[in-house]
């Protein structure tokens, strides 16, 4: 091949370079061998996972820790539709993702042949930019296209299909597209003008903090307006660490469906200030269910239209920008009586601290996990009772340190979470907490960690079924209904892929053997019973909670 020219897999690779993508999750096939060719003279290193849904988990998290887009690959067919749940994933919860997918030839696409399917249309509902490589000379516009719609806000997933006989093709080398993004508008000053005047005419205003204050990197400036305004902060499942659980205008997590103590701040404010918050973090009919309450929100783009979240203004813009603005001019307001949640909501996550009661409570189990961990160790949580928990208790006090799948809430996302965890955080303790179903969903995943030389720890929530459903059943039904199943010996099944297993006995051993499990310097995979009877005594004491404002 002439010196100028080369394969258009071999230019795909020099964009992904160009895009400066450090890792490649996915899984090698024949229609994909022209891109895993050329990654071998590359600096990109490609990350072979067991299952293409935790590839896709794998560069969901990466995404959402980074702001980088993570790339998943996988070859045609069958291992395409295997990253549907996790791409999916990532568009949902505005983690940026580039997914990319070998085709068969072009000259086979028109017909019914060995696993071809349309994985335009198929990623098309699920991304925000979907293409198929029909010729080599596009290729640098493409993966720039791709990049520059995973990353924008609000980011998201973006799909490449190369189909096999494009990527052999030769041609002269084009040059990668120069790397680029518009800064994020600011908002008009008469808007914010209106903003203070609203905001200073409340007596007792609340903040509902969403992922976007993350995104955004706006974690110090909303601490710095809800101090000015002396307004308490609840956040997102997905926004948790965005202001300490410490700080005393910390006020919980929202998006329990149940009633909890959060709630009653909320319904008692005459003004609930929205940043950041994509309604699929709590959806608005939950919160304000006769559509009365007066909210303002701040965001990077005009709000959802929802019957239930209509703001008297929307400060569309900066959200760093915004809050900086407001809190320059913003009114205290010393009297505001929700500020008196902080203490009330502190003083009950401690209660079950010294339980000693088996199966573990999930209380006890959290209390644990939050004394073992410093405040810049990152914890995954599946999907499952335990996230409940977790979203509720935990008290994250920094952003990204406690990683919730919440918009599509995917079960099977911690433990390949936790993998890019590590490698995007060498130097953290890596928690992912699991239930036995969802670790069961992606358990192959332990051998690529392995196989990394990782040092991550998983905790598996064991109560033999699925507890979630079950929690739900009870409280719509009063019975139960094929929620049970058998598990593996958690420790030989660790053991058996090299890695270290654990089997908590009684309470009192839990937090000496997180502490112990940390410190092995590979994978260890703890197997702790959980007393999930705590379930639904939470859904009735929360049935019966009186204002602790009044």
């Amino acid at each position: 091949m002439p010196k100028n020219t080369l394969r258009s897999a071999e230019q795909l690779v020099k964009c992904l370079e160009h895009e400066k993508v450090e890792y490649i999750f996915g899984i090698p096939g024949e229609e994909n061998i022209g891109i895993m060719d050329a990654l071998l003279d590359s600096p990109i290193e490609f990350i072979t996972t067991r299952h293409e849904q935790g590839a896709a988990f794998m560069a969901d998290v990466y995404g959402r820790l980074t702001g980088r887009a993570g790339v998943c690959m996988s070859t045609l067919g069958p291992g395409a539709t295997n990253l549907v749940t996790g791409v999916a994933d990532a568009n949902m919860d505005r983690a940026p993702i580039v997914a990319i997918a070998g085709q068969g030839a072009t000259t086979r696409l028109h017909k019914e042949s060995h696993q071809i399917l349309d994985l335009v249309n198929l990623f098309d509902p699920i991304s925000k930019y979907s293409v198929q490589i029909l010729e080599p000379q596009i290729v640098p516009e493409v993966v720039r296209k791709a990049f520059k719609f995973a990353q924008a806000e609000k980011p998201g997933a973006a799909f490449i299909d190369f189909p096999e006989n494009i990527a052999e093709m030769e041609h002269e080398y084009i040059e990668p597209l120069k790397v680029q993004s518009p800064d994020h508008p600011v908002a008009p000053v008469g808007v914010g003008k209106r903003v203070l005047a609203a905001l200073n005419e409340a007596k007792n205003p609340v903040i509902i903090a969403g992922n976007g204050v993350i995104r955004f990197d706006a974690c110090e400036e909303l601490q710095a307006f809800a101090e000015a305004v002396n307004a308490p902060v609840a956040t997102s499942f997905m926004a948790k660490g965005a202001i300490p659980s410490s700080h005393p205008l910390s006020i919980g997590t929202v998006g329990l469906k149940a009633h909890d103590l959060v709630a009653f701040g909320i319904e008692e404010s005459d003004l609930v200030i929205c940043i950041g918050l994509d309604m699929v973090e709590y959806t608005p009919s939950f919160w304000n269910p006769n559509a009365d309450i007066k909210i303002i929100s701040i965001d990077a783009s005009a709000a959802e239209v929802d019957t239930h979240f209509i703001p008297i203004l929307g400060m569309v813009g900066d959200i760093k920008d915004s809050l900086q603005r407001l809190a320059d001019r913003a009114q205290n307001h010393q009297d505001n009586k929700i500020t008196n949640l902080h203490e009330k909501i502190t003083d009950e996550l401690t209660e079950h601290a010294n339980d000693t009661g088996f199966p573990v409570k999930p209380q006890k189990i959290i209390c644990d996990l939050r004394e073992a961990l410093d405040d810049d160790d990152i914890l995954l949580s599946d999907v499952g009772a335990h996230k409940m928990w977790i979203a509720r208790m935990y008290q994250a006090e920094r952003p990204n340190t406690c990683i919730i799948s919440n918009g599509f809430a995917s079960m099977g996302i911690a433990l390949p979470g936790a993998i890019a965890a590590k490698l995007v955080n060498p130097d953290k303790n890596i928690m992912a907490v699991c239930g036995d179903s969802g670790f069961m969903m992606n358990n192959q995943e332990i051998e690529t960690a392995l196989r990394l030389g990782l040092n991550i720890t998983v905790l598996i929530f064991n109560d033999n079924k699925y507890g979630l459903i079950e929690w739900h059943q009870m409280r719509e039904y009063g019975r139960a209904s094929h929620i049970d199943v058998t598990n593996p010996d958690f420790v030989k099944f660790a053991e058996s892929f090299g890695a270290k297993g654990y089997t908590v006995d009684k309470a009192e051993d839990l937090l000496d053997t997180i502490k112990t499990a940390m410190n092995d310097g590979t994978v260890s995979i703890i197997d702790c019973p959980v007393d999930y009877s705590e379930n639904m005594k939470l859904t009735a004491r929360l049935k019966t909670l009186a204002s602790p404002l009044d």
